[in-house]
């Protein structure tokens, strides 16, 4: 197979990205709550057998720019994220473009998972966006206790609906791989999405205070002066393609266990009662 040398993302994928997630157009609601939604859609062309999900929610009590600086801080995300394993920003390419690598666990016994991924972020003037898509890292190679997963293309887009709310949109095509069932894929996915959009605004509300006590000035994100990665050149990289890495049986994952992704929401408790 031909090596594939990544692109920073341009304009034109960064409103692609936006369009898709303020459309309706194509997508089916599978769980709908007052301020917050879930939407999935079914994969078209060849090479991905998994959903994309769509999972949007409006946060009333939180500015837009907050928001940003959480989906962006590595060290905060330590503080909140329970599933993740490692996260670490491995260099960057330019000032809106970095590649960075992420590792989560996953319920038994489904095998944990990490990726790693080509990131880049764009700040307009009525919404922020963060986009990534899997990227191949000759340092940072599969690892045997860990699954790859690929992601085709996955983001937030932030909304500014004024000086202290915004709306964020998570938007995921990834495709966790092993030898999972893809229905058990998609499944779970739209009960996942409501727990992380929530557990995300929480992590916003005690972000300023957290930031505050940590390293206050620091943000790279916004001040590209500050950032100290080493860089690299996309000639370094490759596209991550799903068919170029191997399976692990999982077929003893069965319905039940999945059933239980949104088992702390005690909405999704209701619903599925």
């Amino acid at each position: 197979m031909a090596r594939e040398v990544p692109e920073v993302p341009d304009d034109s994928l960064f409103l692609s990205f936006q369009a898709q997630c303020e459309s309706s157009e194509g997508w089916s609601s599978y769980y709908s709550k007052p301020g917050i939604g879930v939407w999935m859609k079914p994969p078209s062309g060849k090479g991905c057998l998994v959903h994309t999900v769509k999972g949007s929610m409006k946060f009333p009590d939180v500015p837009a720019e907050i928001v940003y600086d959480v989906l962006h801080d590595t060290d905060y995300r330590k503080k909140w994220d329970v599933n993740m394993i490692e996260t670490l920003d491995i260099a960057r390419l330019s000032v809106n473009a970095d590649v960075g690598y992420y590792s989560w666990k996953c319920p038994k016994p489904v095998k944990n998972r990490d990726v790693v991924t080509l990131r880049s972020w764009l700040v307009l003037p009525d919404c922020y966006m963060i986009i990534n898509f899997s990227v191949k890292h000759s340092m940072y190679p599969p690892r045997r206790d860990l699954i790859r997963a690929v992601s085709f293309l996955a983001g937030y887009l932030v909304k500014i609906n004024g000086p202290t709310s915004c709306t964020l949109t998570y938007l995921a095509q990834v495709d966790p791989r092993g030898s999972l069932p893809k229905w058990v894929v998609n499944k779970s996915s739209q009960y996942l999405a409501p727990k992380v959009l929530r557990k995300l605004h929480k992590a916003c509300l005690q972000y300023p205070a957290w930031k505050k006590k940590n390293n206050p000035e620091f943000k790279p994100w916004l001040n590209p002066e500050q950032n100290t990665l080493p860089r690299i050149s996309l000639a370094e990289l490759s596209l991550q393609r799903a068919e170029s890495l191997e399976h692990v049986d999982e077929s003893q994952v069965c319905e039940d266990k999945d059933d239980r992704g949104d088992s702390d929401d005690e909405e999704g408790k209701k619903a599925k009662r």
